[in-house]
């Protein structure tokens, strides 16, 4: 099993979003969270199971339709590069 790391440029994504929803709706806000942290946690034994990124070397994990966690993953760990919401404009892995 993979060892599961999360970039700094990915924990304020997360963050970020989590405190944006927080404002309206802090259960729902706990939810995806939630959502988001499992489904990255299931990545450690299955990190090719989601598509190709558009950047190169990364991967693609849909969590919701409005929100996507973009990865590397090589041998020995995967790597949480980014948490965004599919409105946004794209930033650099």
């Amino acid at each position: 099993m993979r060892d599961l790391e999360w970039s700094a440029a990915a924990t304020a994504d997360l963050t970020a979003i989590i405190d944006y929803i927080s404002d309206d709706n802090p259960r729902a806000a706990q939810v995806l969270k939630q959502d988001i942290q499992t489904k990255v946690a299931g990545l450690r034994e299955n990190p090719r199971l989601y598509r190709v990124g558009r950047i190169a070397g990364t991967r693609e994990m849909v969590v919701r339709s409005n929100y996507l966690v973009v990865y590397a993953e090589d041998d020995r760990i995967v790597t949480i590069l980014r948490v965004l919401h599919t409105a946004r404009q794209w930033p650099e892995a």
